[in-house]
């Protein structure tokens, strides 16, 4: 059964973690066998920009020696044939072009959300 999962809350658990819970366990989904698609939303749709670099996370003396690198884990899920859906409008929103993106995402304007939706028999919200 084809699920999709809608990330919106971004960069969650990336500080004690280097991957967001919900793309790492979208991979580990698809890598079983699992028929899955993401839908970027909210500040999520910030994972889809190129040229993130966390590398000087520090607290205090601690230094985040794995930063997150999100574009990259969002493009490997592109690449294993996960279909990347983001909200242009969220995009826009907070002042992302196209050319500020990685390759490979599939827009979809917020008027059409429930369009999309209706395309799919399971829908988790993260």
């Amino acid at each position: 059964m084809k699920t999709l999962n809608i990330i919106e809350s971004a960069y969650r658990a990336t500080i004690e973690e280097q991957d967001d819970t919900i793309v790492w366990i979208t991979h580990a989904l698809k890598g079983a066998g699992a028929d899955v698609d993401v839908l970027l939303q909210g500040n999520a749709v910030c994972y889809a920009a190129r040229d993130q670099d966390a590398s000087g996370l520090c607290f205090g003396a601690k230094q985040q020696t794995k930063p997150p690198r999100l574009a990259d884990d969002i493009v490997k899920l592109v690449d294993k044939g996960v279909t990347v859906h983001v909200v242009a409008d969220d995009l826009e929103e907070r002042g992302l072009k196209r050319s500020d993106l990685i390759d490979g995402l599939e827009p979809v304007s917020r008027s059409r959300l429930a369009t999309l939706l209706d395309g799919y028999p399971r829908v988790w919200k993260w």
